[in-house]
């Protein structure tokens, strides 16, 4: 497992429709080393943090092996990497053997992952096709948040070694499932709820669900 690409970019405004739209979602890869802070890495930040951001989704990553399925759902779009959005797009670790509480070391930093991530509209300005979010959310591709357990430096090419693997095995792709297909899976919430490391939204959202 490694980094293909470490991507960021400030807010900028876009004109969307009849408004103009502060927006993050424009990641250009960086050459070189960065540093990775508990809320985003240097050079980057969110637009919004009332949805996006904060500690539980500090960085966003998404797994090239996806790139191969959107160049064949999208044969005439260009796909530059990070043009999901994402700020380490990597190599070897996808949805379904990602664990949510599973420990990383990239660089010098520690990182854990928290959620999947649920595309919003932004994701259809990026594009310039309000239809990529649904379509996106329903390929079962979403990628994942992670918060910085100790901050560091990273850069493309280095290792992504998973230093602890958490013994409730929920993969991000059964969380993402939970969070859109099957929400009164009481024994999948219980499950989720068990892990340390879960997105403290998802965490009420879950304990809700289960008091009601």
């Amino acid at each position: 497992m490694h980094i293909v690409s470490v991507n960021v970019g400030p807010p900028r405004e876009v004109a969307w429709g009849n408004e103009v739209v502060p927006t993050g979602i424009f990641k250009q890869p960086i050459d070189g080393r960065v540093v990775l802070r508990r809320l985003n890495l240097d050079g980057d930040a969110q637009a919004d943090l009332s949805v996006h951001g904060g500690p539980d989704k500090a960085v966003y990553a998404y797994p090239v092996e996806h790139y191969a399925y959107w160049r064949e759902q999208l044969p005439d779009r260009e796909l530059p990497l990070g043009i999901f959005g994402e700020n380490l797009t990597l190599a070897g670790l996808t949805e379904d053997a990602a664990h949510i509480g599973d420990e990383l070391r990239i660089g010098t930093a520690r990182l854990v992952i928290t959620q999947p991530r649920l595309p919003c509209f932004k994701l259809g300005i990026r594009f310039g096709d309000p239809a990529i979010v649904s379509q996106f959310l329903a390929s079962n591709r979403p990628g994942f948040y992670l918060a910085v357990l100790e901050e560091g430096e990273i850069g493309a090419g280095d290792p992504v070694e998973r230093v602890h693997e958490d013994e409730n095995q929920l993969t991000v792709t059964e969380l993402l499932r939970l969070m859109v297909h099957d929400k009164t899976n009481t024994e999948l919430m219980r499950r989720a709820l068990r892990v340390r490391h879960l997105a403290a939204i998802l965490r009420k959202k879950f304990e809700n669900r289960l008091r009601t």
